[in-house]
């Protein structure tokens, strides 16, 4: 995710613990690991012991980063601590639970039994986990103007700009924010800005801050015209309508003369602090990623039934398109509550009359329920289906981002961040439709989507790196451009022979950046979750 790491806070308690103790409840422990691979797992974190408790609840913590484009596998244990050994290995088991920080963070408050081991239940014990996103999510929205500066050039005025640094823990200045030069203008106004209070003062109201105002040069010899220190805390005093107004000093000119006053005036016009929200945030309050699929099945895949087809079964029952479906979908279905998710095929004729190539069918053959059971139901009705299709063309990928617009415009009407939609498209590149797949997307980036196209097999793919706006912006056929970047491309033979992991780290890692600017962009804050009857 952008600028840092989420971190998560687990709080744990537990119901009904066996009783390991002659005479006494157990004193349990509960200890966090994450799987490190096949079948190790790295401690994280551990709560306190609590004496004599068969149902505790831990006030310590456990923290943990929080990465969306991965599948985290958390296991939680709870132990019965009758020494002072911090190693586990000689204390009682009281069972435990394993599951993904993904089903944790998207259902907030999760109950489970606990086991013993896989289908052993420890007796009527259960452990609860509650999530919760540490993180400042407010931002510091400034507005800075100056008066009579000194002029720095030969020719003309001052070019004036602010630069805020904070002051690190070792002491040293740390650069911020720096504002727009105001071209040949003593007394300028700057742009309002906002900056995140963890940038801009380590979330600490009295961190020393400096403010320095330059005079522009192209050269980047920038003259100093004077600075000023200050914290947020008297940033703060201008949001109650009264400006806050410094002096800017220039050190050497202070020195040199006894009646130097200043080499002019910089006033805080306004300061407000707004709320910044995360992923998380939205996710936590109950904002459901609806996934849909779409799968390439023209002509220029090749032949199923030959080897050099991009979709045939290998002897595992695998091919590149499985391997990016399970990749990709493995870890955006923990975000998925009913876990039912539409798949559709393009580019194919199918039976019974193998008429004209259908550019949006139902993978399951089902155009009014098109919906899988989870991604195994999906690679199930491609095994399905691949026997019965007749790969044609053209490769028109519009009528699939139209469907799944059609049905996020329906989403967005409710005026809510309820839901957001992720589309990916598994394809072997050769597009035909460019200008209306590029009108389509340029329409569906004001719309709660996120589009996803994996490349299979050895094609140039020229054309789908035009449609990841990266590089430049993407525009229609009428030059409009994308309300926002909602298309991610990677061609999956970067990822062929790394680990299944990888390809989902990169395709995901811009979905969280691209869910916050949609809901930014139409000014939804997160839905505030029903808290539940607290338990009588």
């Amino acid at each position: 995710m952008a600028d840092c790491v989420s971190k998560v806070e687990l709080s744990i308690s537990c119901t009904d613990l066996l009783d390991k103790d002659v005479g006494s409840k157990s004193d349990p422990l509960c200890v966090l690991l994450q799987s490190s691979g096949k079948d190790s797992w790295t401690e994280l974190a551990r709560t306190e012991r609590m004496k004599n408790s068969s149902s505790p609840s831990f006030s310590q913590r456990l923290r943990v980063d929080y990465h969306f484009e991965s599948v985290q596998n958390l296991k939680l244990g709870v132990y019965d601590i009758d020494n002072k050994s911090s190693d586990l290995g000689d204390d009682d088991y009281l069972g435990g639970v394993e599951l993904t920080l993904g089903q944790i963070v998207a259902s907030k408050t999760l109950t489970r039994p606990l086991q013993l081991k896989k289908g052993k239940p420890a007796g009527k014990g259960s452990i609860t986990i509650t999530a919760e996103e540490i993180k400042d999510n407010r931002a510091i929205q400034l507005e800075f103007e100056a008066k009579n500066l000194d002029k720095k050039d030969t020719f003309g005025k001052s070019d004036p700009f602010l630069e805020f640094f904070k002051q690190g823990d070792d002491g040293k200045w740390q650069l911020v924010h720096r504002t727009e030069v105001v071209k040949n203008n003593l007394s300028p106004t700057w742009k309002k800005f906002s900056v995140p209070m963890q940038t801009f003062c380590s979330s600490d109201l009295d961190r020393p801050l400096k403010v320095a105002c330059s005079d522009y040069d192209s050269d980047g010899t920038h003259d100093l015209i004077g600075s000023f220190t200050t914290k947020v805390s008297e940033l703060q005093k201008a949001g109650s309508g009264s400006p806050v107004t410094f002096d800017c000093i220039h050190p050497e000119k202070q020195k040199k003369k006894k009646s130097y006053k200043n080499s002019g005036v910089v006033t805080v016009k306004s300061c407000k602090m707004l709320t910044q929200y995360s992923f998380l945030n939205y996710v936590m309050g109950g904002c459901q990623i609806n996934f849909t699929v779409g799968i390439d099945f023209t002509g220029s895949n090749g032949d199923p039934r030959s080897p050099n087809s991009l979709h045939y079964m290998s002897p595992d029952g695998l091919n590149q398109y499985l391997s990016a479906l399970w990749s990709v979908g493995h870890v955006v279905q923990d975000y998925d509550t009913d876990k039912l998710f539409p798949a559709f095929g393009f580019g194919a004729k199918l039976p019974p009359d193998y008429q004209a190539a259908n550019h949006e069918f139902a993978l399951n053959f089902n155009p009014t329920n098109p919906y899988c059971k989870g991604i195994e139901g999906i690679i199930e009705a491609y095994r399905m289906v691949m026997p019965q299709l007749r790969l044609s063309g053209p490769t028109n990928f519009s009528p699939i981002i139209n469907h799944v617009s059609s049905i996020a415009t329906q989403a967005a009407q409710s005026n809510n961040a309820s839901q957001y939609f992720v589309l990916l498209i598994l394809t072997d590149g050769e597009i035909t439709d460019l200008d209306q797949t590029r009108d389509a997307i340029v329409r569906a980036s004001r719309l709660p989507l996120s589009i996803i196209i994996v490349g299979v097999g050895p094609a140039d793919f020229k054309a789908m790196e035009l449609l990841d706006g990266d590089d430049g912006v993407l525009k229609s056929t009428v030059g409009e451009a994308v309300a926002r970047d909602i298309v991610q491309f990677v061609p999956y033979r970067q990822f062929k022979d790394a680990p299944q992991a990888s390809l989902a780290k990169s395709v995901l890692a811009e979905v969280p950046n691209q869910l916050v600017s949609y809901f930014k962009m139409r000014g939804l804050e997160p839905p505030k979750p029903a808290t539940a009857a607290p338990k009588s």
